[in-house]
């Protein structure tokens, strides 16, 4: 690729904040957008995306399905054809949908089924997740696996993320790597690790009742930062990443070698393009946090 070329990007869990889909609902059709796809997961997205409280949009069962549909209307207000799209964790199935492998009332569905096995997976061990900023990247993970947590998510640019019990992660605390800060995240489980692989088969059973169609452009795999040409190897390594590391890391590094120039992440955006301007230097980026940001996004375009 040469040129402009443009990857989108959407996020995962722990990028909401309470009310931050309040000042897209002003957008023609977005409520409405909204409101049917409430129907498919059985949720009150607009509520939840407006007057619901951190705890209550902290519930896995509930943050999944808010992160991917806030993604997918954020995506449709921008209107672009990206040539490369990758989301993080969950944001995959975002991604799945935009690259046309899904059906965005498929991938809501599934991440529906996925977020509800997640939550009772995490109700069976009290566990977490920290970020680990900075350090030697051989010593954190050495760390990591000294404790017994496992690095759930390698996402490059200095940051990686330990997942485990409570128990072990107060332990990692004490014995933090040299020159690392450690921050506790606000997540419900330790996902992308073992204590998630009850959930897997249940969103394998899931997945068996979904056709999927092959990506219509670049789409990249958290398991090995790679493009997958087909829909059907996409939709099991949906399956698989509930319980694998994601990494993000590796996805940047394709990013690079596809010769990516901009990046949009879409809503609730700043996560990404964060890790993007340390790990993908000289990349224009642009992250989706209000309606505002859509005419930035469109003038990085022109």
């Amino acid at each position: 690729m040469v040129g402009f070329v443009l990857v989108l990007v959407a996020p995962g869990q722990g990028a909401q904040t309470p009310g931050f889909l309040t000042p897209w609902l002003d957008l023609p059709g977005l409520a409405d957008r909204l409101g049917a796809w409430s129907e498919v997961v059985g949720l009150d997205l607009v509520a939840y995306g407006t007057t619901a409280g951190a705890d209550e949009i902290r519930d896995t069962a509930v943050a999944q399905p808010l992160i991917v549909a806030a993604a997918l209307a954020s995506a449709e207000a921008l209107g672009m054809t990206p040539d490369v799209v990758a989301g993080h964790s969950v944001g995959e199935f975002a991604a799945a949908a935009l690259a046309g492998v899904l059906t965005s009332e498929q991938a809501l569905s599934l991440v529906r089924d996925r977020a509800q096995a997640m939550a009772k997976a995490a109700a069976v061990t009290e566990t977490s997740m920290t970020a680990v900023l900075g350090g030697a990247e051989d010593e954190v993970l050495a760390t990591i696996e000294r404790h017994g947590l496992t690095a759930a998510n390698i996402n490059g640019a200095g940051q990686i993320v330990a997942g485990g019990t409570t128990e072990q992660l107060a332990a990692f605390k004490d014995d933090a790597p040299a020159r690392a800060r450690l921050i506790p995240l606000s997540v419900a489980g330790a996902f992308h690790t073992h204590h998630m692989a009850p959930a897997v088969e249940s969103l394998r059973e899931a997945a068996e009742q979904v056709i999927p169609a092959d990506p219509r452009v670049t789409l990249l795999s958290n398991a090995d930062g790679k493009a997958v040409a087909g829909g059907a190897a996409f939709l099991d390594l949906l399956v698989k990443q509930v319980s694998n590391p994601v990494r993000w890391d590796l996805c940047m590094e394709t990013m690079a070698g596809l010769g990516v120039t901009a990046m949009i992440e879409l809503l609730p955006g700043g996560t990404l393009t964060g890790l993007a301007r340390r790990g993908l230097r000289g990349v224009q980026t642009v992250a989706l946090k209000t309606p505002d940001d859509l005419e930035a996004a469109r003038e990085l375009i022109k």
